[in-house]
């Protein structure tokens, strides 16, 4: 039997479309394979947010080509929705298949004839009606602004081997940010109908799982552009992220919710309330910062200024005082002087953050800040960059250390380590510590563990056995 191998890159969005292929190929008949050099088809699905991920892409064909030249490597992602000729015309690369196609992928790839009846056909601009050029047989992208639905993630069945799925409820992104390639790769910002996401988060938890994952591109835009309107304090309101946790909550069994990255403009008072209060909503919180330099925020089109930022982080940490609190930061940013670069790293100290995820500017073709003047030099961007790593190590080793002697809720991992001292699970507490657990347990499990030491990045603990 012919069997595929879906390769991800990048950010949990990818991911869960990653989980949607693979029960295109699933329902098709085809096994995954548990390599790739043992895969008839081998599917990368690519990132595109700097150039080091195109990278990683390119560097995968080889390596996939070199080790199974046999199998047939399909593009997909937000790389191949950006240069779709360009991978096209590498060796070893069976056919490009954009974004705007990934509904179809195992179609595709396996040759079959569109079903008639596809009724997301319709949202579809022919590849012929937007390229001047004679379009390849083997690329299949068109226009992602034409692309109004979203697809569900079913990672209840691809997920198998993990212990905290990721359920993709928003796509897309509305805001225009100079430095980011992500809009004209994804398209504008859609969102998965409530009914939909329950649904999901049903069989999920039907299917044993504990802790369920919600994420998106611009999770806090969720809801935006439905129609639908929910009725709140007797009165009809427009569908918000808030809204959407709280039918979690309702309408769901599920014992534990993680909310992956929202922007800090949508950190209500509300939200941040619902998640200090509810014992079923993980404490941890990923607020994109980016820079906080006012003129550099400025440049980048990004929709708040650093005491905005300032006080939505304050407020989590007030109410949430245990919560894991990260940001995305990027130095190197076109024009960014020593000062500017300064108020960043003065804001990265005075904040309660927990981790940092650190990022060296990237020129994305197409975007306003790829010709701006002043580029920073490489080698400027990468000692900031340093500067800023060493920092989010010292933050993340103090709060890991504010543990030592507490118990902690954490859930198993499907990771066991046998050391000479017997074994050792690895598990992840509610507010986002790697934990390494002594003793061997099943995945999946919610347990409670005492927190002994913080060493090489993780807490390591026992479990403490009058909880759980």
């Amino acid at each position: 039997m012919a069997s595929f191998y879906v390769e991800n890159f990048g950010c949990r969005a990818t991911q869960a479309d990653g989980a949607v292929i693979e029960q295109q190929f699933r329902d098709r008949g085809l096994d995954r394979a548990s390599r790739p050099d043992n895969a008839r088809f081998v599917v990368l699905n690519t990132c595109a947010v700097t150039a080091s991920a195109e990278q990683d892409a390119r560097a995968a064909i080889r390596r996939v080509r070199r080790d199974n030249p046999n199998c047939e490597v399909i593009v997909t992602g937000c790389y191949a929705q950006r240069a779709p000729a360009e991978i096209a015309a590498l060796p070893g690369v069976s056919c490009v298949v954009g974004n705007s196609h990934k509904h179809r992928l195992a179609q595709i790839a396996l040759r079959a004839q569109p079903e008639k009846d596809s009724s997301d056909l319709d949202s579809f601009i022919p590849l012929a009606s937007l390229r001047a050029e004679t379009p390849s047989e083997s690329i299949f992208v068109s226009d992602i602004f034409a692309h109004t639905e979203l697809l569900a993630a079913p990672v209840f069945d691809s997920a198998n081997e993990r212990t905290r799925p990721n359920l993709k409820v928003q796509d897309g992104c509305n805001n225009r940010c100079s430095f980011c390639i992500i809009p004209s790769v994804r398209g504008r910002s859609r969102s998965l109908k409530m009914d939909e996401v329950l649904r999901e988060v049903g069989q999920l938890v039907a299917a044993g799982y504990r802790e369920v994952v919600i994420s998106g591109i611009n999770l806090g835009r969720w809801g935006r552009d439905l129609s639908t309107l929910i009725v709140e304090d007797g009165r009809p309101r427009p569908s918000n992220l808030e809204q959407l946790i709280k039918a979690i909550l309702d309408n769901t069994s599920l014992e534990n919710l993680r909310i992956s990255s929202v922007e800090p403009m949508d950190w209500s008072d509300s939200l941040i309330q619902l998640i200090a209060e509810s014992p079923r909503i993980a404490k941890h919180a990923h607020v994109p910062m980016q820079s906080g330099s006012d003129a550099v925020l400025r440049r980048m089109r990004r929709r708040y200024r650093p005491w905005h930022y300032r006080e939505k982080i304050e407020r989590i940490r007030g109410a949430i005082p245990n919560a894991a609190i990260g940001a995305d930061v990027m130095v190197g940013f076109p024009g960014e002087t020593e000062a500017e670069f300064a108020e960043t790293r003065r804001i990265i100290e005075d904040l309660p953050f927990t981790y940092l995820h650190v990022f060296t500017f990237s020129a994305r073709p197409g975007t306003p800040a790829a010709t701006m003047p002043n580029q920073v030099p490489v080698r400027v961007a990468r000692a900031r960059n340093r500067v800023l790593r060493e920092l989010a190590v010292e933050k993340k080793l103090a709060f890991m250390r504010s543990f030592v002697g507490q118990s902690l809720e954490a859930i198993t991992l499907n990771v066991v380590i046998e050391k000479s001292d017997g074994a050792w699970t690895e598990a992840l507490t509610d507010n986002y510590l790697k934990l390494r657990l002594q003793g061997s347990y099943e995945p999946n499990q919610w347990l409670r563990a005492r927190v002994l030491e913080a060493a090489d990045g993780r807490l390591v603990g026992t479990h403490d056995p009058s909880h759980r």
